[in-house]
């Protein structure tokens, strides 16, 4: 849940304080700004799919329900789709701003969110596709038609989680699916940008969307196996988590960040571990005190 909520808002460019964001997944402290308060939404619509996902039909109420909840918090009106065409832009070296792609208009987005959603369900239930290439494609022509001015990203990868809940993927209850998409973002955008060359024109090729949607899954289910194998009461088993862990981390890390990842293990196994790695010049530690960043040594 907390790296689920970090990650997917982070992508966005939302972010919180390291120290604060366990307290607030845990609803153990009230948001306190409009960071804190778009991810104190998120995790409530997450909350909503882990305990209810089988109960849970998609339609473009639900979509808007889910909206209308990840902006509860900020005073903002969510739950209604776009009143004014928006465009998906990159921002260049040199900080000028092109368009990557035009999503449908705000007058075609109800008709088109209508049709989207009657489609899938018609296609899941008469089972001539594989659910995850149908999954994939909702979300793909989900991101397409870009229905809200803002949060598409997020409710996307909610969407997601649902539908691979629904479809029996549940490996997105031990692993984050947010977090691998937010260590391969780069990939990520670029599946979706190849993928929606002459989206308009029904002209589309959906293989380099499937391909990352597929890798990202299958992402998923190693880490969850390499896991379930380290869980195990042998001696060092939990030090050779953390190694996992650490293997995994882009860029530098906290203490709190291999907490996260390492459910089950104490601070003083954290510590251990992180000694053994540092005398075998695995990692350095960039301070001191509990906070520290340390980052691995590549080589």
């Amino acid at each position: 849940m907390v790296q689920s909520t970090e990650s997917s808002n982070r992508i966005e460019g939302i972010t919180v304080a390291a120290d604060r964001i366990e307290a607030l997944v845990a609803k153990k402290v009230a948001p306190k700004d409009r960071s804190e308060q778009e991810v104190a939404g998120y995790r409530d619509v997450l909350a909503t799919i882990h305990a209810n996902y089988n109960k849970l039909r998609l339609s473009t109420d639900l979509i808007r329900d889910w909206h209308r909840m990840m902006y509860r918090f900020t005073g903002e009106a969510g739950g209604e789709w776009k009143t004014k065409d928006n465009a998906i832009l990159e921002v260049l070296p040199d900080g000028r701003q092109v368009v990557r792609f035009q999503p449908v208009s705000s007058v075609g987005t109800p008709q088109f969110m209508e049709r989207l959603v009657a489609l899938f369900n018609h296609a899941l239930e008469a089972g001539k596709a594989d659910p995850l290439l149908l999954i994939a494609s909702l979300v793909f022509d989900f991101e397409c038609v870009h229905p809200f001015m803002d949060g598409n990203g997020r409710i996307g990868r909610l969407l997601t989680l649902l539908l691979l809940y629904q479809a029996g993927y549940e490996v997105g209850r031990y692993i984050s699916l947010e977090r691998i998409v937010e260590e391969s973002k780069e990939t990520y955008y670029e599946a979706l940008l190849k993928s929606s060359h002459k989206w308009h024109d029904a002209q589309h090729d959906l293989r380099p969307w499937w391909n990352y949607f597929l890798g990202m899954l299958t992402a998923a289910y190693n880490e969850f196996e390499l896991r379930v194998g380290t869980i195990s009461s042998a001696r060092g088993a939990k030090r050779e988590m953390v190694r996992r862990a650490v293997e995994r981390m882009t860029g530098r890390f906290t203490i709190g960040d291999l907490k996260r990842a390492c459910p089950g293990v104490s601070y003083p196994t954290l510590q251990r571990a992180l000694a053994d790695l540092r005398r075998t010049r695995k990692v350095r530690c960039l301070g001191r005190g509990p906070d520290a960043q340390w980052e691995r040594i590549k080589g």
